[in-house]
């Protein structure tokens, strides 16, 4: 009893040495500069010549690597004093969590590590230290788990957000904590993201409609429309879980936290130099790439289609459907009779094959300046 005595007397003999600092209180968080590491301690910045310490464990990986730095900023709750130091915890291990303990951490929101030691109805049962606690699934993570027993074995940081019968029933939540880092990482896209701009982002969802992409702690949407200029019908087959993509933001609605991207606006658009690269009049091979009831769209490249209306269809008549003349995928021989490059339209009739032979032979019996020496030679051979 002498040696606790001697201990506190010193504490408040430490605390009167420094009249510029507010006492502090266990569970009061203060958000501090690391100036030195040392001795498996993180040392912190508080008032004047006073410093804080916290275990260096805290802020090591699985490796055993430091994750801070001298000059990094931090989050950081008062624990307790104990010979002259002032002791933080980023959290509060299981280890040193008895009821009073455990009581401040739900006081002042301090967070708290436990085991996940098994599932039981409605969510997990988690120990720390000897006292046991309950996590519904809805808040281990931000969103549904696919896979809830990946979390068992594991220790967690939790927030306590009941306790009650002298720390009996105890309520954890480990998606609060998750929630309030997300909050900030937030703030800080809000000022880094752009409509405009190209971001780099990760597959997380495919959907009929399109797919979620994941850039860094928020989802945006990337309709079907927007991943190509070619028609997507099966979005399977283009993108998977997992791919890394680029993309460029179409719209930012930080109300709603609702993002949409396009990977087609990276793509060239091929009506920007249609002028230079098609003319009228020639003639060029397509693709059938989808069949409506007033005609044909055919496909020139990526992006480009032009239409054959129903009238100009081979073999049409009255009471004909289009999908009788030409059928989706198939390849066919078209010339362009019309572009209209403002409004994103160009007008294609079907090139049949005796038409082919007709431009052939015209060209073979033709009588113009320009001399083609074999002309005569092909004559010879009919």
């Amino acid at each position: 009893m002498k040696e606790l005595h001697d201990e506190e007397n010193f504490a408040e003999l430490f605390e009167q040495s420094m009249p510029d600092m507010k006492p502090l209180t266990p569970g009061q968080m203060l958000e501090t500069e690391i100036v030195s590491i040392s001795s498996g301690c993180v040392f912190l910045h508080l008032t004047g010549k006073s410093e804080g310490v916290i275990d260096a464990e805290e802020f090591t990986d699985k490796e055993g690597n430091l994750t801070v730095a001298v000059g990094d900023t931090i989050k950081a709750y008062f624990h307790s004093a104990k010979n002259g130091e002032k002791l933080f915890t980023t959290k509060i291990s299981g280890e040193k969590a008895g009821n009073a303990v455990l009581e401040t951490a739900f006081l002042k929101k301090v967070p708290i590590e436990g085991l996940i030691e098994k599932e039981i109805k409605g969510g997990y049962h988690v120990t720390i230290g000897d006292t046991r606690a309950f996590c519904p699934y809805s808040q281990i993570t931000l969103h549904r788990a696919d896979a809830p027993e990946d979390f068992i074995g594991t220790k967690q940081t939790f927030r306590i957000i009941e306790y009650k019968e002298n720390g009996r029933n105890i309520l954890l939540s480990r998606r609060v904590i998750l929630e309030e880092e997300r909050n900030v990482q937030i703030e800080i896209l809000k000022d880094t993201l752009k409509e405009g701009m190209k971001i780099t982002g990760t597959i997380k969802s495919l959907q009929d409609f399109g797919a979620f992409v994941e850039i860094g702690v928020v989802r945006a949407l990337l309709p079907i429309s927007e991943i190509s200029r070619e028609r997507v019908n099966d979005i399977s087959k283009v993108l998977e879980v997992g791919q890394e993509i680029e993309a460029s933001i179409l719209k930012i609605d930080w109300r709603t936290e609702r993002i949409s991207v396009s990977m087609k606006a990276l793509l060239a658009d091929p009506w920007d130099t249609i002028r230079d690269a098609y003319s009228i009049g020639s003639k060029y091979k397509g693709s059938v790439a989808r069949i409506t009831n007033f005609g044909a769209f055919v496909t020139l490249e990526p992006g480009l289609d032009g239409l054959i209306h129903i009238s100009d269809m081979p073999g049409n008549g009255r009471d004909s459907e289009p999908g009788e003349a030409l059928k989706q995928g198939q390849e066919v021989m078209v010339k362009i009779v019309s572009i209209d490059g403002d409004r994103r339209r160009m007008s294609l009739k079907p090139v049949s094959s005796i038409e082919e032979d007709n431009d052939y032979q015209q060209y073979m019996d033709s009588d113009t300046d320009t001399y083609n020496p074999f002309a005569d030679f092909f004559k010879e051979k009919k």
